[in-house]
């Protein structure tokens, strides 16, 4: 299950499952991109896909449902949708933009592991993997709304990694540097050249790279790791 899949980092992550072997389903807001992916991605594998408003527990419990059903279990969650807001200082951040940032990337992955955690439960197994950002970490300027929400992530992938943490679960989150998808469309460019001045190996992150490490954390083999932060910005975390 990768949210936020029909492009950039979920659209990446997958591809790198359905390589390895697994049946993926996507879950977006943007139906016509959807169809896009899916077309794109079936060659490689059973490809599902819904239209999920995130925010909505009404919308995330039935495509959850529906998943469960088509497939049998959910093995894999991938927390990848997020929205940036636009770049502002926080004082001139528009309020209902503040709380849609909030909303979109913590509150959804919230309801989306309040959905699909049941479901791991009842096998004894999954794994769970959320798409933070090394803003989370170090708080971008002009970027309040952003920051906080992926910290917020961040916190919530401890306490629901120590819930889990006996229960054959493992929830684990990233942490990349910038990638150069198209939510590049919603910053602005002295934004954008702050977030590479910032990257000690010079360039932005290759969503490849990112989601060949979400791949691993989802795998089996990554079985003694749990509430823990994997770094992957080209030498900025400083820890």
């Amino acid at each position: 299950m990768v949210t936020g899949g029909a492009r950039g980092i979920g659209y990446a992550v997958a591809e790198r499952i359905l390589r390895s072997g697994g049946s993926v389903s996507l879950w977006d807001v943007d139906g016509a991109r959807l169809d896009e992916s899916v077309r794109a991605l079936s060659g490689l594998g059973t490809v599902d896909a819904a239209v999920v408003e995130l925010t909505d527990e009404a919308s995330v419990a039935a495509a959850a449902d529906a998943a469960a059903t088509r497939f049998g279990k959910i093995d894999i969650l991938v927390n990848n949708a997020g929205i940036t807001g636009g770049n502002d200082v926080t004082w001139q951040l528009d309020p209902a933009v503040w709380r849609r940032v909030v909303e979109v990337n913590l509150i959804g992955p919230f309801l989306t592991s309040r959905a699909i955690v049941p479901l791991m439960l009842a096998r004894g197994y999954g794994r769970i993997v959320n798409v933070a950002s090394i803003a989370g970490k170090e708080g971008n300027p002009n970027a309040s709304h952003y920051s906080a929400s992926k910290a917020g992530l961040i916190a919530l992938t401890k306490s629901l990694g120590k819930e889990l943490a006996t229960k054959g679960i493992t929830v684990n989150c990233v942490t990349p540097a910038a990638a150069k998808t198209e939510i590049f469309a919603q910053m602005r460019q002295e934004h954008i050249d702050f977030m590479l001045s910032k990257i000690p190996m010079g360039r932005f992150l290759e969503v490849e790279e990112v989601a060949g490490m979400i791949a691993w954390i989802a795998t089996e083999d990554c079985s003694f790791t749990t509430g823990a932060v994997f770094d992957i910005s080209g030498g900025r975390a400083t820890y």
